[in-house]
């Protein structure tokens, strides 16, 4: 049986996962992904919001298109935190973690018009990419080639979609 002063020293213990990534490598992967992390929350939240807001003529297209959008980034999140736990880091604990650590630009306004949306959103997966290319700059430097092979999904889905937002909102 485990003593209460054995589970008290248990609670506060430093999470110490085993890895072969160097300690410094660690510390700089698990913030740059942690920071890709929020964005990518972020990033999610806003496809919902749009999606939830769509109007017009396209609209039925567009609520889907930004469906099937959200359920994508959102389908990463589990990935990126548990490389981060897999390599020996620690990762977003809070939402007010994530606001602090966001670069995706919230967008509360009341109303946008769907072309203003896929513009936005368009915006926010070009940077989301160079951000994941900058991530995979390290992780490919610091040896760490499973990040670096699990960037490289990531960017292709996020071009992906930059792509079909732009392709949405082209008029000729």
């Amino acid at each position: 049986m485990t003593s209460r002063h054995e589970l008290e020293l248990q609670r506060i213990a430093p999470i110490a996962t085993p890895s072969e990534i160097p300690n410094k490598s660690v510390k700089d992967i698990s913030g740059a992904l942690n920071a890709l992390l929020a964005d990518i929350f972020a990033l999610y939240l806003k496809t919902k919001n749009f999606h939830w807001h769509m109007s017009g003529p396209h609209f039925r297209d567009y609520h889907l298109l930004l469906d099937e959008q959200g359920a994508q980034i959102f389908a990463i999140t589990d990935d990126i935190a548990e490389r981060v736990r897999k390599i020996g880091g620690t990762t977003i604990h809070s939402i007010g973690e994530i606001s602090r650590l966001q670069r995706v630009a919230d967008n509360d306004v009341a109303y946008v018009s769907p072309e203003d949306m896929l513009s936005e959103l368009h915006e926010d997966n070009k940077d989301l990419v160079l951000r994941m290319r900058s991530v995979h700059t390290l992780t490919g430097e610091e040896g760490d080639v499973a990040t670096t092979s699990l960037l490289e999904t990531w960017i292709d889905e996020a071009e992906r979609r930059a792509w079909f937002l732009f392709e949405a909102t082209r008029t000729r």
